[in-house]
C-alpha cells in the first residue's frame, strides 16, 4: 500500500469525490454535543484531510 500511496500516481476525480463522500459521512456519523480529546484531534484530522480533498477535486475539475 505505501508503495501504492507515494508512487506519484493521480488518483481519478472520482476516487476523490469517493474520498470526501466518506470523509463527509465519518464527520457526520461522529458528530454528537461533547467529545473527548482524542475524539476532536480525530475528527480535527478528517476536516484537515477532507480540505485536502477539496482542493485537489478543484485542480483537477
Amino acid at each position: 500500500m505505501a508503495v501504492h500511496c507515494h508512487s506519484g500516481q493521480v488518483h481519478p476525480v472520482a476516487t476523490l469525490h469517493e474520498i470526501r463522500d466518506m470523509l463527509t459521512l465519518a464527520l457526520d456519523a461522529s458528530e454528537r454535543r461533547s467529545y473527548t480529546r482524542t475524539e476532536r484531534e480525530a475528527r480535527s484530522y478528517m476536516r484537515s484531510a477532507l480540505r485536502r480533498v477539496d482542493r485537489l477535486t478543484e485542480v483537477q475539475a
